[in-house]
């Protein structure tokens, strides 16, 4: 257990952030004229959700969805689609 003072956690925040999530230090005590105020400490983890295909099945993609494709990157590019300027 590390402790530093409030200037010290102030001027170094990230770099204590760092030690926590490198585990480095399991936690940080913060003083304020030589009390402990507050602790630093790694968040519990939680498992990520799967995020991949959550959509699937709940909309259909029109088999027109690239008749379009030329128009809007002539748009992007600035370009004419062959038409007179």
């Amino acid at each position: 257990m590390q402790a530093v003072n409030m200037l010290e956690a102030k001027s170094s925040l990230s770099r204590l952030v760092q030690a926590i999530e490198e585990g480095r230090e399991r936690e940080i005590i913060i003083a304020r004229n030589g009390r402990p105020a507050a602790r630093l400490v790694p968040l519990e983890s939680v498992p990520a959700e799967r995020r991949i295909g959550v959509a699937k099945g709940r909309f259909t993609v029109p088999e027109s969805i690239d008749e379009h494709n030329a128009e809007v990157a002539a748009l992007f590019t600035g370009g004419n689609l062959g038409k007179p300027s």
